[in-house]
């Protein structure tokens, strides 16, 4: 068994057949056309030929003189017989008054009756038009004969018939032969060649792909949009939106028509603007961190060219909202393990000092060295334990100041602190809030000691921690030593996901986004301003409601 399997056109091919089978019809049409104007005008030209003719004949003196006489035929053949080869018509015939054939070109006609086009012929009115005649179509013109003696002057005598044959469609079309196939043959051939390079070009444009394939590759695009978790929006160059699938519109917030819509019309500005429409201006964007709707978007811009021609970009998003959540809750542990680790390492110190007194004699400078460690670490504890009530918050406290202490910046806590025991929700916020303000604070004052920029050296690194609590909410005000924030970042450091390291070198993790983030959830909000020691972060967040669920 022979199988035959049909090879499918190609879109060139399909574009080429189709546009050679309008050009048919086309060719076809103005044939048709031209060959109707080919009768118009021979109809128009012979009709007014024959016409004149027919009146030349009637005006004859010889049939106004003979035609009602007896036996008229015999003067009236010659001149009947005679004018269709003078003024090359087809027929002449010539009736009386009664409509009877006297006299005719065709002899087999004579004595019958005339055909009238009109009957008003008889009443001495002119006809011309289209009559078959001895089985032909004839164009054909009847004049009346009138009488001209004293006796008939005006009187009806008979009628003249003169006709021409009318050509058939194939003779018309061989008569325009000459012309007519020559006109279509350039038509068609400049048609063909259209239709190739138009078939050309558009195979150009697909990039040689075939309709299934375009198909094919339509089904997979939408397969792929809508089937990944991450968000997926492509601008064009002028920033219109191109593409998006459904979780890049529910992420950005943007209405169900957006396609086709620029970002201004989107109301889309700031930050997230910036990022989508690339106004660093490189080619491509690595996880920038955009705060959108309540959500933490790390996002990834490509600029996507062809042949140097640029076509526009693409931007990914992923929700980074619970992983921060994840960070944040995972932030205690991490606290713990680097007290420990600042712990040993200072605890290490101090055991070598003690080790090395011992090993040249100091045994009394032994014991006022451990007692001086003795009560430095009871004051910390008693400053901490004593104004913070609020365990996590109070650990946190502690671990972030030995933290500090061995990056050599003090921590200290404020006279005006006062923290009362919270709910373990508002305790977990306030700490994620706290200890993202402390760890910006402590890398800000030690990265400006360690690069030689902000405080001079002999002047100490410290960061103040004061926190405030009334019915409603809680304040958290650290303060550093260290440089301040430029004036052009006191609110980008928060819309852009800035840490404080970021405003000096680059973009890097969620923390100050996170902190903006937690305070918005909780009613309140965040600000930096600069002061004549350094940089002051306030964060103030509602706890009302979840501090009477603690009591």
């Amino acid at each position: 068994m022979v199988a035959i399997t049909s090879r499918r056109r190609t879109l060139a091919g399909q574009l080429l057949v189709l546009q050679l089978a309008i050009i048919v019809v086309v060719l076809v049409a103005v044939a048709a056309v031209s060959l109707a104007q080919s009768a118009a005008t021979f109809n128009r030209v012979e009709g007014r030929r024959v016409a004149d003719l027919g009146e030349q004949l009637a005006g004859s003196p010889l049939l106004r003189d003979q035609l009602n006489q007896p036996a008229p035929a015999e003067a009236i053949a010659p001149l009947v017989q005679n004018t269709p080869t003078q003024y090359q018509v087809t027929s002449v015939t010539v009736a009386d008054d009664r409509g009877r054939v006297v006299a005719s070109t065709n002899p087999t006609l004579v004595g019958s009756p005339v055909v009238l086009g009109d009957p008003r012929v008889a009443q001495g009115r002119s006809w011309f038009g289209e009559l078959a005649v001895d089985g032909s179509r004839e164009l054909v013109a009847q004049v009346p004969v009138l009488g001209a003696r004293k006796a008939n002057l005006g009187r009806y005598l008979g009628v003249v018939v003169v006709g021409v044959k009318s050509p058939t469609w194939s003779e018309r079309l061989v008569g325009a032969s000459s012309y007519l196939f020559t006109y279509l043959g350039i038509a068609c051939a400049l048609g063909v060649v259209g239709s190739w390079l138009l078939a050309r070009r558009i195979k150009r444009q697909t990039l040689g792909l075939e309709p299934r394939e375009i198909a094919g590759l339509a089904e997979h695009r939408e397969a792929l949009l809508h089937g990944i978790a991450e968000g997926v929006i492509a601008l064009d160059p002028q920033h219109r939106v191109t593409l998006v699938n459904a979780v890049g519109r529910r992420l950005l917030d943007l209405p169900e028509h957006c396609l086709g819509r620029s970002l201004a019309e989107l109301r889309i500005s700031g930050r997230l603007r910036d990022v989508l429409a690339g106004a660093g201006g490189g080619p491509e964007a690595r996880d920038q961190v955009v705060v959108r709707g309540g959500r933490v978007l790390v996002m990834n811009r490509m600029t996507v060219r062809k042949d140097g021609r640029r076509l526009g970009s693409v931007t990914t998003l992923r929700d980074r909202t619970e992983l921060a959540r994840l960070e944040r809750e995972i932030g205690s542990f991490r606290s713990t393990t680097e007290l420990l680790r600042a712990q040993t390492h200072e605890f290490a110190n101090q055991l070598h000092t003690i080790s090395g007194l011992i090993q040249i004699g100091e045994h009394d400078e032994v014991v006022r060295y451990v007692d001086a460690l003795s009560r430095h670490r009871a004051s910390l504890d008693l400053t901490v334990t004593s104004r913070v009530h609020d365990t996590a918050v109070a650990a946190l406290l502690m671990a972030k100041s030995a933290v500090a202490a061995e990056r050599r910046v003090e921590l200290r806590i404020s006279e005006r602190t006062g923290l009362d025991r919270l709910a373990p929700e508002v305790s977990a916020d306030v700490a994620t809030v706290l200890g993202n303000l402390v760890d910006n604070a402590v890398e800000a004052v030690a990265g400006g000691r360690e690069t030689g920029v902000g405080d001079p050296p002999e002047r100490p690194a410290w960061v103040e921690v004061e926190l405030r609590q009334d019915a409603s909410s809680v304040e958290i005000v650290v303060r550093d030593s260290g440089p301040g924030v430029a004036p052009e970042l006191a609110q980008e450091v928060f819309t852009h996901g800035f840490t404080t390291k970021a405003a000096e070198g680059g973009e890097r993790g969620i923390g100050l986004a996170l902190t903006r983030l937690v305070c918005n959830r909780r009613g309140g909000e965040i600000a930096v301003t600069n002061t004549e020691e350094g940089a002051m972060f306030t964060a103030r967040m509602s706890v009302s409601r979840a501090m009477e669920e603690a009591r």
